[in-house]
């Protein structure tokens, strides 16, 4: 990884003594009591700031709780990408075109209400947020115990508002209505997911009547009496409007000791964002909360940033997806015009309406069948939205390149924005007792995942994927050291891309026809496994793939289940060093049965893997 000048002045930013001007909330008009929606006052000390031009200015809240209600909230047209493209959005706090703009919470709580984003910030310049909560007063996810299972009786948590529809159970709140369509399984004590339970749908929630037992219990005869008693579980309709913070054509953002305890989408939000740090952010439960989850989708998502994305010291858990995901998006083309000039379009119903790229950016060409470049890399000379007058809302655009495209570019061709890619730090973070995924990475710059632990994530602890297919999210990795984290039970349950714990599975249709390897560059070291089945690593495509000094434990905690028997399976990858990793007697291992040698892109075996030592 190489070094990066620029993440120390970040670094220090929040620290560095600017001569600030410093305004107080309350004086305002806000109470930190409570007692009063807060909106009128955020809305008028902003107004405050910007008549000040652009001086280095704090805006504190002094510690307390602050509830912040849709009635006066600003509304916004905002297409935020791996959401969904309702509009417009009521905002909380609404920081646009500010530049040196601190926001500090001092431990504060933000309580919203309602259907609405937290806090969005676009277009802004050195920004920090830091020092406050954000929660809902009420969350879009149910939660319900299992009291009886011959009865098929469950009690309602005291935060969820429900009631029963023509016999069917149906949660409720402040302008929202939810007939749940899926729900998670959690341990009671534990909080973690439980085994084999997975992504779990509710056909019955719907078409099993469901009847009031009285003392906040209802009793529906449907699948989940087969969990244990005191079994929970989160009902939810996987809707995501919006996530908790939005970042948006933004540069040089920091979020520090920021927790988010509920969002309807994402925790945070950022895309087309160059260089944002979080330090201590955590998507998490309330102290003292009695509730199994926190957001509805991702922790974390970036989408099309570039510079530098930084996360460290974080807590990530009880999310309803991945704790982190790094990615560019893929456009697809739908015409040609002439021999400079493409119509390429958004194809994601979650991904479209923002600006994809500029003049001057360097574009490459992929076969999404094969997933190999098609010619030579491309300059935009000029981008502009179709059918639109702007790019809010947009699905296509028409893009003009400075020389003539190869011929092979054709409709259903994938492009990719080089430019729009960071590189990554994820380091010294917990994630843990999430649905889904640990973290995912689709970038061609460097990425550092160091010093984490992924305890009991129920999917893949670490993902490198890209598809121009499916989510059409782009950016093969070229550059990957993941080192020095614990992974604990890990791939409890079966998700999209869960072949192993740490499993690379870009998604290559026709991976026959494909001559080149789609990542390359990853070094997996000094890790530490304890894992109760086998797969640890599964890597499709790979050119350069070291798995080395890492130590596995075996344990009985569940029972083993994965269709992947390997420890290490390797499917067209070239250049692979497997050596000195120890493994204790509980896992065993054996490199003639534990480690699998598929084809390559040229149809041999390149690979050399070399004896692990066992029982440490």
């Amino acid at each position: 990884m190489k070094s990066l000048p620029w993440v120390l002045i970040l670094a220090l930013l929040p620290f560095a003594g600017f001569s600030q001007t410093v305004l107080n909330v309350t004086d305002y008009g806000a109470d930190r009591h409570g007692g009063a929606d807060t909106v009128p006052a955020v809305t008028a000390v902003l107004n405050a700031v910007r008549g000040m031009g652009n001086v280095p200015v704090r805006i504190v809240f002094p510690k307390g709780v602050y509830r912040f209600f849709p009635e006066q909230a600003e509304k916004k047209e905002y297409y935020i990408s791996n959401h969904d493209q309702d509009n417009p959005k009521t905002v909380g706090m609404v920081l646009e075109e500010f530049r040196n703009l601190t926001i500090d919470g001092n431990g504060s709580l933000f309580l919203f209400h309602g259907r609405m984003l937290p806090v969005s910030v676009i277009g802004c310049r050195n920004i920090i947020l830091k020092n406050f909560s954000i929660d809902f007063d009420d969350p879009k996810i149910a939660q319900v115990t299992l009291v009886d299972k011959k009865e098929g009786l469950f009690r309602v948590s005291d935060e969820t508002d429900y009631r029963i529809e023509n016999g069917r159970f149906v949660f409720f709140g402040d302008g929202w209505r939810v007939v749940p369509r899926s729900f998670m399984v959690f341990h009671p004590q534990t909080g973690r997911v439980l085994p084999q339970t997975g992504d779990s749908y509710a056909p019955s929630l719907v078409s099993v009547p469901a009847e009031a037992a009285g003392d906040g219990l209802i009793r529906m005869r449907w699948a989940a009496v087969r969990y244990p008693e005191g079994t929970v579980l989160t009902l939810r309709d996987g809707q995501r409007p919006t996530p908790g913070i939005f970042v948006h054509l933004s540069r040089d953002a920091v979020l520090q000791n920021i927790s988010v305890h509920f969002a309807e989408g994402m925790g945070l939000l950022a895309q087309m964002t160059e260089n944002i740090r979080l330090d201590g952010f955590r998507v998490c439960l309330a102290e003292k909360s009695s509730r199994y989850f926190t957001t509805q989708a991702d922790a974390t998502h970036f989408s099309g940033c570039k510079g530098v994305v930084i996360s460290e010291n974080g807590l990530y858990e009880n999310m309803m997806d991945d704790a982190i995901n790094v990615h560019g998006t893929y456009l697809k083309v739908e015409r040609r015009e002439g021999d400079r000039t493409v119509i390429a379009s958004y194809r994601h119903p979650q991904t479209y309406g923002f600006e994809w790229g500029f003049p001057g950016e360097s574009v490459a060409f992929v076969n999404p069948l094969t997933m190999e470049t098609v010619g030579d890399i491309g300059m935009i000379e000029h981008i502009e939205a179709v059918g639109t007058s702007s790019v809010a809302g947009s699905r296509e655009f028409r893009i003009t390149f400075t020389a003539p495209l190869d011929r092979r570019i054709r409709r259903n061709t994938a492009l990719e924005n080089r430019e729009w890619a960071p590189e990554v730090i994820f380091r010294n973070n917990t994630i843990r007792n999430n649905r889904a995924r640990g973290a995912l990475f689709n970038t061609p710059k460097s990425v550092l995942v160091e010093n984490n632990f992924f305890d009991h994530t129920s999917g893949t602890a670490v993902l490198l994927c890209g598809d121009a297919n499916g989510w059409f999210e782009s950016g093969a990795c070229r550059d990957v050291v993941i080192r020095n984290n614990r992974f604990v039970n890990a791939l409890t349950s079966l998700y999209q891309f869960t072949e192993a714990v740490i499993s690379i599975y870009p998604e290559i249709p026709f991976p026959g026809l494909s001559r080149n390897c789609f990542h390359s560059g990853i070094v997996i070291e000094n890790n530490f496994f304890d894992t109760f089945d086998r797969p640890l690593l599964y890597a499709k495509s790979v050119d350069g793939i070291r798995f080395c000094g890492n130590e596995v434990f075996g344990n009985t905690d569940f029972r083993p289940f994965h269709p992947n028997r390997r420890a290490l399976l390797f499917d067209r990858c070239r250049n692979i060093v497997v050596e000195e990793n120890r493994f204790d007697d509980t896992y065993g291992f054996s490199p003639e049965k534990d480690i699998r040698l598929k084809q390559t892109p040229h149809g041999e075996i390149t690979a050399e893997a070399y004896p692990c030592e066992s029982g440490i």
